[in-house]
């Protein structure tokens, strides 16, 4: 959730981690701070707030060294402050750390009866103070770190420094990502790629209990009890161009203008159109493991569940196969019924989320088989699963999900293209239709893109209102769930999302002539429903924003206004339905004022509990 860069090598190190925490700055966070080492002396800057607070502290008060860590906090343990904000010291000993130390409080009390004086609330303090107290044991720094670490329970990702060795930086991994770049004669590291990717884009990545020792020039890796490994670098082709704005006001809106892009690209070397199938190059699980499922969990949190339930129409309705949809934190709470039979589907943009990490453990757990469908390459999920299917989105760095959920809403497509014909539910003709489909929805999608400033129109219409409401049905009504997400996570407007058919069981209760109601009714089996329940919501003084076919005439002359998207397949409308929606929510955002990029509470990848 937070963001860690460091660096050690020849450059003056402040900049390389203050514009790598700025590439982080979409994970959320409440406070920052940088630490370098010079002629032996640790010189930390901290503050509350934004990255431009610490930047101009830095102006006022400048660091230099060509060794140093950075951090953006997220508050977990302590409220926002300076005094809470990393990095932390304890002596020589200066730490920023990522996750959650579960036994900190246990730690904190026995260190303090042995004479620490604590200055923050965090739990990070914790392992600064434990790395000391071994330090002054040992005389090793490596040593130190190591005994500190094996102290701790919970998630971490840590960099550590210490005056007594001026030039080593130290890293560290359990729980929480961290990735680590190959420059000449110098090393970066950092808890997510776009942090160093201008810098790099040879980057290995740390697995659990995995450490780095960054001295005189040289990195070795080893577990954090000392074994000696080899790790191997994998070159990632994003271009540092796609972490920038490219012109747009927002990465938010740029990033929903990529969708076409980021669909072909999702597409793209894996459709064998003339056979009616798909190729997956990293499924891994063979015709034989497919051909043996009898049951299929979609595991997700957030926008990703909202992908998953739209997943589960399209598997049950083509495959056959009963699909049951969990929120990942409830997944592993509860006792699922999983064996060798039972493949779960995990979906995470970030491949790094804490509970669809934990729930994809314990389905191995029970035995199940288990695939991946995430954005991020060699991610902690992507490497654990079975099998993966990428999204091929590039970087998202708006908090709000928009071209990783429809790349997400592809790959759930291509997988049911291929377990349907595996499995033979789907026919070679049958096959070549669906994928005769997908391949028109970037084009379709770039017209959807021209009623941006149509939805600006309407945004501006409704802006004022209180509440929203969102109404779909089937496989559309995800698509209702996650446009009244959209619109809470950026502009906190309240909103609330619902298949159409239960709005007579209770929501019906709050429309009147203040309450927009988003209805998503295009052509297609369940429309004559739809439109039914519409008419229900106008007899009530509802606000009807319709999003409907093009040349809909009956819908156009009944809502208050109306959103054309184009007509496809059915089993592709949410992807184009998903496109207004999301205009609407970033349209009512800055229209409203709000930081549309980092709303606020929200952190883009939650990789704690």
């Amino acid at each position: 959730m937070c963001g860690i860069v460091g660096y050690t090598g020849k450059q003056e190190a402040t900049s390389i981690i203050l514009d790598g925490l700025k590439k982080l700055e979409y994970r959320g966070y409440d406070s920052a701070g940088i630490c370098t080492i010079h002629d032996g002396q640790a010189e930390t800057r901290r503050s509350e707030g934004k990255l431009i607070n610490l930047e101009r502290l830095l102006v006022k008060e400048p660091i230099v060294g060509t060794i140093g860590i950075g951090h953006t906090r997220w508050a977990t343990h302590g409220k926002p402050s300076e005094i809470n904000a990393h990095p932390h010291q304890a002596g020589p000993v200066v730490v920023v750390h990522n996750g959650i130390i579960e036994n900190y409080l246990q730690l904190r009390e026995e260190l303090r009866a042995s004479g620490h004086t604590f200055k923050s609330e965090t739990d990070t303090e914790v392992i600064a103070h434990l790395t000391e107290k071994q330090l002054r044991e040992t005389g090793n720094f490596e040593q130190a770190v190591r005994l500190a670490l094996g102290e701790l329970r919970g998630a971490y990702a840590v960099c550590i420094l210490c005056e007594n060795e001026p030039g080593t930086l130290i890293a560290a991994k359990q729980g929480s990502p961290m990735v680590i770049g190959l420059g000449d004669g110098e090393y970066f590291v950092a808890s997510d790629i776009p942090a160093i990717l201008s810098h790099t884009r040879n980057m290995i990545f740390m697995e659990d209990g995995e450490m780095a020792v960054f001295r005189d020039g040289r990195a070795v890796f080893s577990t954090v009890a000392g074994a000696p490994l080899v790790k191997t670098p994998r070159y990632i082709d994003w271009s540092p161009l796609l972490a920038e704005k490219g012109g747009y006001k927002h990465f938010m809106l740029k990033e929903i203008f990529e969708q076409p892009r980021a669909i072909s690209d999702t597409i793209a070397g894996r459709l064998v159109e003339e056979e009616g199938a798909v190729y997956l190059e990293d499924l891994s699980l063979g015709d034989h493991e497919l051909k043996a499922v009898e049951r299929i969990y979609i595991i997700a949190c957030g926008t990703s569940w909202h992908a998953g339930l739209v997943g589960k129409f399209l598997i049950e309705d083509h495959c056959r196969i009963p699909v049951e949809v969990d929120i990942a934190s409830e997944f592993r709470y509860r006792n699922p019924v999983v064996n060798d039979k039972t493949l779960i589907i995990l979906i995470s943009q970030s491949g790094e989320t804490a509970d669809t990490l934990a729930a994809m453990r314990e389905g191995k757990a029970r035995g199940g088989k288990n695939i991946a469908i995430c954005n991020v390459v060699d991610s902690s999920i992507a490497r654990e699963a079975d099998g993966v299917i990428y999204t091929h989105a590039g970087p998202e760095i708006g908090v709000a999900s928009t071209k990783a959920f429809v790349t997400q809403l592809v790959a759930l497509y291509l997988f049911t293209i291929k377990l349907g014909r595996t499995i033979a539910t789907i026919d070679k003709a049958k096959g070549q239709a669906m994928i005769a489909s997908l391949v028109r929805i970037p084009s379709l999608l770039e017209k959807s893109l021209e009623l941006n400033p149509q939805v600006e129109t309407i945004a501006r219409k409704y802006m004022n209102a209180r509440d929203f409401l969102y109404l779909g049905r089937g496989i559309n009504y995800p698509i209702a769930l996650e446009g009244a997400l959209k619109l809470k996570e950026i502009s906190y407007i309240h909103a609330e999302g619902y298949p159409a058919g239960e709005m007579k069981h209770g929501p019906i209760a709050l429309i009147d002539e203040h309450m927009p109601v988003v209805i998503l009714v295009p052509r297609n089996s369940n429309y004559e429903k739809v439109a039914s329940n519409m008419e229900e919501v106008i007899a009530r003084g509802g606000r009807v924003i319709a999003v409907c076919s093009a040349g809909d005439e009956d819908i156009r002359g009944k809502a208050e206004v109306t959103v054309e998207i184009p007509r496809d397949s059915d089993d592709l409308a949410p992807i184009l339905l998903s496109v207004p929606l999301q205009l609407l929510a970033y349209h009512v955002a800055v229209l409203k004022g709000t930081d549309v990029d980092q709303p606020r509470n929200l952190a883009k990848s939650v990789t704690v509990e």
